[in-house]
């Protein structure tokens, strides 16, 4: 916009908004113009339930084991936070996705929980190696690794879930991440033979960890991966029969299967 236009437009809304100051007059200058556009925000990060709860992770076996008499042990916890002095109160057990959760009547501290774990560990019909320690709930964050080959080097098979994780575990940039999901794969395009690999982290409100891992490089064999913030589970489908995107294996019109890497008529157990 020329300076003969914006004098024009500024005359314009003065006689239709008289009342207006120079600020104002500006803001609607920009808003006409299109340059007060919000940015679009990616929104990375879940919102963490009630504190007042401690989540322990354990075996289905255990869990099993663990709430058939939970009013029994909701007492027996109680018990053992009074012995400490404690102003925290069990009120119930509930089962979760892989374990239990305790509801309590105020936040537990870094003491209640030792209490509560040494408890739960004592208890003779579970397996201690099947039990994390207990924690407070916490958000997620979701995360896109942008950069890993789709196809291993050493074959032309797909990469496995089971590599995945032994690469983020073997690097130290993903010290003290814990992964709240198992990563998912999929492949860029027919075109490249690139992924983008999705992971889910447990993350504080603040974002404090998945701010630490955006925008980092970390190698992968000969290649240069990086880390993306993602939108909360995107979920879009892609086939493994024909590979292309929005549909699933299981309704995919394409009669004969098609190669990951060059995209012929033939599967990837044929390919020579």
């Amino acid at each position: 916009m020329n300076t003969l236009n914006v004098a024009r437009e500024t005359l314009k809304i003065k006689k239709a908004f008289p009342s207006f100051q120079n600020k104002k007059i500006e803001q609607v200058q920009k808003i006409i113009s299109g340059k007060n556009k919000p940015k679009l925000k990616i929104n990375i990060t879940t919102k963490r339930p009630s504190h007042k709860q401690v989540i322990i992770l354990m075996s289905t076996d255990n869990v099993k084991n663990f709430v058939k008499a939970s009013s029994t042990y909701v007492i027996n916890i109680n018990r053992s936070l009074k012995s400490i002095k404690s102003d925290i109160m069990a009120d119930f057990i509930c089962i979760d996705n892989k374990g239990i959760v305790i509801s309590t009547n105020k936040v537990a501290s870094l003491s209640d929980l030792q209490v509560i774990e040494k408890y739960v560990k004592s208890f003779l019909c579970v397996e201690v190696e099947h039990i994390d320690s207990p924690r407070l709930p916490q958000s997620k964050s979701y995360l896109k690794i942008v950069g890993i080959l789709y196809l291993s080097e050493q074959s032309d098979s797909c990469i496995f879930l089971n590599d995945i994780e032994k690469i983020l575990k073997s690097n130290h940039i993903f010290n003290n991440i814990v992964l709240a999901s198992k990563p998912r794969v999929i492949k860029v395009s027919l075109k490249l033979d690139i992924s983008i690999i999705w992971i889910n982290i447990w993350d504080a409100q603040s974002r404090a960890k998945a701010k630490s891992l955006i925008n980092r490089r970390f190698n992968v064999s000969s290649f240069i991966a990086m880390i993306h913030g993602a939108n909360m589970n995107p979920r879009i489908p892609q086939c493994k029969n024909c590979w292309k995107w929005s549909h699933m294996l299981g309704v995919c019109r394409i009669q004969e299967s098609k190669y990951v890497k060059c995209n012929r008529p033939y599967q990837t157990i044929h390919h020579y």
